[in-house]
């Protein structure tokens, strides 16, 4: 009885083992869903993401709404996240999409960039360090704008003489 027990266990874990390394070969980014990851904008982007960002290949990804580039990943998209209001934080304009910088982490050359203006939205982080394989934010959101796009503008970021003169 022992044996058939020490076979059975032996059996399955031999099967996890495999599983676990024919997974590791698929190179899914795992990420989470945002909370309005199936509006259908949000599909519109997804079916546009380009195949490359910066020279990086894009991956699979196990989330809806979501998209991953580089291996390591050194960029990660999240369609369907809350429409961020007015803000103070540093906002730019790239190929007529605007961003909210989240610059929290600009020490480690991470970035978080959120779409202004459009809902439902879109966050992108970058991995900005070369020597971890990171990119350009420029040029990643440069790659990202004729998907992100796909979602009407309501909105646009205003400096702050834009402010004062309305």
């Amino acid at each position: 009885m022992f044996s058939r027990r020490s076979t059975s266990f032996s059996a399955l874990a031999a099967t996890a083992l495999v599983a676990f390394a024919l997974t590791g070969c698929a190179q899914i980014v795992p990420l989470q869903p945002a909370a309005d990851s199936n509006n259908p904008s949000c599909a519109e982007v997804t079916v546009s993401l380009p195949d490359t960002i910066a020279g990086l290949k894009k991956r699979e990804t196990n989330a809806q709404a979501t998209g991953a580039w580089g291996d390591p990943a050194a960029v990660l998209l999240h369609c369907g996240v809350p429409t961020p209001g007015p803000t103070t934080d540093r906002c730019v304009s790239v190929n007529d999409v605007d961003w909210i910088i989240d610059e929290s982490e600009e020490a480690e050359q991470k970035f978080r960039f959120t779409t202004y203006g459009r809902t439902p939205a879109v966050e992108v982080y970058i991995n900005a360090d070369p020597e971890t394989g990171g990119v350009s934010g420029v040029t990643a959101l440069s790659d990202l704008s004729s998907a992100v796009g796909r979602i009407a503008p309501e909105t646009q970021c205003l400096n702050i003489e834009d402010a004062i003169t309305e």
